[in-house]
């Protein structure tokens, strides 16, 4: 003999008041869900945290394969990006040096940011040259260094503008 038991029950076999019922815990789970995620993303922003970085947070950069064929000039470029955080605006100053096309030094210009964004942008001044120092600038895609993960948005900004301006 099989039996077969459900953990919601059929649609036959609920009355009006108590498909409702069922509609409604439903909706509040979903919601609670749904609120857990916003908190959960809201936790991972820039300015959020107690400014701990662990082994799983220290640096993530993506990159590409596939070089797009560009020449840029060898020189040093300067340029600046721009991000939201939770404080408001920010911007970051970015310096690299280019030769043959490869990032051979790097800066990071921290001195207009304001809020607590001034000591994730100094963790991400102090860990970006590990992620792209030796790198074509073509491969450059950072993701988050040092627990840092909206300033990586600015320096990527920065960085497509100073591909602009290096163009041969």
């Amino acid at each position: 003999m099989t039996s077969t038991s459900s953990l919601a029950p059929s649609e036959s076999e609920l009355s009006g008041s108590s498909r409702s019922s069922v509609l409604l815990r439903t909706g509040g789970v979903l919601a609670a869900v749904a609120a857990v995620g916003l908190a959960a993303g809201a936790c991972s922003s820039d300015d959020s945290g107690s400014g701990s970085t662990t082994a799983a947070d220290t640096s993530t950069a993506t990159v590409t394969d596939g070089a797009t064929g560009e020449e840029y000039k060898d020189g040093e470029y300067t340029a600046e990006g721009g991000y939201i955080s939770p404080g408001g605006p920010q911007k970051v100053g970015v310096t690299v040096t280019l030769s043959n096309d490869v990032i051979t030094a790097v800066s990071v210009d921290t001195s207009q940011t304001k809020g607590p964004s001034v000591e994730y942008q100094g963790k991400f001044a102090g860990g970006i040259s590990d992620v792209v120092v030796g790198k074509n600038i073509n491969d450059i895609d950072v993701d988050k260094v040092s627990g840092s993960s909206l300033t990586s948005g600015g320096f990527n900004e920065a960085i497509e503008k100073i591909k602009q301006e290096a163009i041969n």
